[in-house]
């Protein structure tokens, strides 16, 4: 593969997380692994417990999802950093938080905590599971935008698209009546919608309380000029200065998150190799839907390194 010096690295988020991730690199190196200790300490929950000999369940629980994802990230950052010099980065959702520690806006604790938080805060938003969310799939945006006005108007409940992340992929966060009657319109117009496991309404103003409490943490935060851009999912744009950072990220939980303009503004500014740093490779997945209406597949190109034995052809190839 070649490698040129237009590289974003991506970060991923919820949904990324697999069984035993990021054991591989913590065992190989004594650094990380003294801070999935760490993390655990912050957090108080036994995260190598349940992410490498646990359940399901316990691992799909954004209270313990939130620290580990971004562990695995880190770590997986950690062991690459040396032969990467990335253009930019961005990480999708909570994957930001790992973009923060990588790029050194935030030190790696301070992320570790917001994070732990983080998890908590979304898990508790919802006591009354009022909220929900779901994927519309194999519909354009207008057509999805079209169902949200029209069952906003005609239940009266909030819906709003939360996540764009393909121009045939948007997520929708809302309430659960309002997520249950987009879900009939979008299947009578041809469309699939599939409901997503969570615990509320996330990328939405239902998280505003949660929000509140985060950005008070994030006003405590000593920041730092990152060393890469960030292109935050709030605007799609990117932010190279502290004062940008804190002020973008307490609007992060109730924003919906922008990724096809982060990727698309990417590609024209330049980026031409976008290296995912986590596990399973899903926004990998995403680029070839995102970038096909601008730029040819031969333009550009893919990797993801998502495990140890990546990392380390990853290093060779260098």
């Amino acid at each position: 593969m070649t490698i040129n010096t237009d590289i974003a690295v991506l970060f991923p988020g919820q949904g990324s997380q697999e069984p035993n991730m990021g054991r591989d690199v913590a065992e190989a190196n004594a650094d990380i692994m003294a801070l999935w200790k760490k993390a655990e300490k912050i957090s108080g929950i036994d995260l190598r417990g349940i992410y490498w000999d646990g359940d399901e369940a316990a691992m799909a629980d954004t209270r313990n999802l939130q620290p580990a994802l971004t562990l695995v990230n880190l770590g997986l950052w950690i062991e690459a950093s040396g032969s990467l010099r990335p253009s930019c980065m961005a990480g999708h959702s909570l994957g930001e938080f790992s973009a923060l520690a990588a790029s050194e806006a935030l030190s790696v604790e301070a992320v570790l905590e917001a994070v732990s938080l983080r998890g908590r805060l979304m898990a508790d938003a919802d006591p009354n599971g009022n909220g929900a969310m779901a994927a519309a799939m194999k519909m354009k945006l207008d057509a999805v935008k079209a169902v949200v006005a029209d069952v906003a108007e005609s239940t009266g409940e909030m819906i709003r698209i939360a996540n764009y992340n393909t121009p045939g992929q948007f997520v929708l966060s809302g309430t659960k009546a309002a997520i249950a009657e987009a879900g009939v319109k979008i299947k009578e117009q041809k469309g699939r919608a599939i409901p997503l496991k969570v615990s509320g309404a996330f990328h939405s103003p239902l998280m505003a309380d949660a929000a509140k409490e985060l950005s008070g943490y994030f006003a405590k935060l000593s920041w730092n000029n990152p060393k890469y851009p960030i292109y935050c999912n709030v605007t799609g744009e990117p932010a190279d200065t502290a004062a940008d950072l804190k002020e973008i990220m307490p609007k992060q939980m109730t924003s919906s998150v922008f990724w096809i303009d982060t990727i698309t503004n990417q590609y024209n500014a330049g980026v031409r190799q976008f290296i995912e740093v986590g596990p399973k490779g899903v926004l990998s997945k995403m680029l070839g839907q995102i970038l096909k209406p601008v730029a040819d597949s031969s333009e550009w190109e893919s990797l993801n390194l998502g495990n140890l034995e990546a990392v380390e052809a990853f290093k060779t190839a260098k």
